[in-house]
């Protein structure tokens, strides 16, 4: 009788060792897929569709005379660019003037964020800014 309980406490302790395991494999995965995903919504503005190559250039310099440059640089050639690129150089443009003008800077938000579909590579910044602009 006691090889038999002996017998089955090694049994059961198997048994609860392999559960064990398999949670933790399932627990290790899914951490691994949420990293994959986190490292895949990096999003790097130059490689989102929309602006035209030949507007790399003029877009890097605008950028660097700041938001004026940014203004006119929108006002020449916005028409040419589509979203999500546009939105992403908006809300660059908006981040610079929302301490000399909020008010410019919460309407252009709202204009981003009104054609910015959910499902947008540009939609997660636009949520992390929301509680600033709204």
């Amino acid at each position: 009788m006691t090889k038999f309980i002996t017998i089955l406490i090694i049994a059961l302790v198997l048994f609860g060792g392999w559960h064990l395991f398999l949670y933790w494999e399932k627990v290790k995965q899914e951490e691994e897929t949420q990293a994959r995903q986190a490292a895949a919504s990096q999003v790097v503005p130059e490689q989102l569709p929309g602006l035209p190559y030949t507007l790399e250039q003029s877009l890097a310099a605008a950028q660097a005379q700041g938001a004026a440059g940014l203004e006119a640089w929108m006002k020449a050639y916005g028409h040419l660019v589509q979203d999500p690129r546009k939105a992403w150089i908006e809300l660059d443009y908006i981040l610079l003037i929302s301490r000399s003008n909020p008010a410019e800077a919460k309407r252009l938000f709202a204009a981003v964020k009104e054609r910015t579909p959910a499902t947008s590579p540009v939609y997660p910044r636009i949520k992390q800014l929301e509680k600033t602009y709204e």
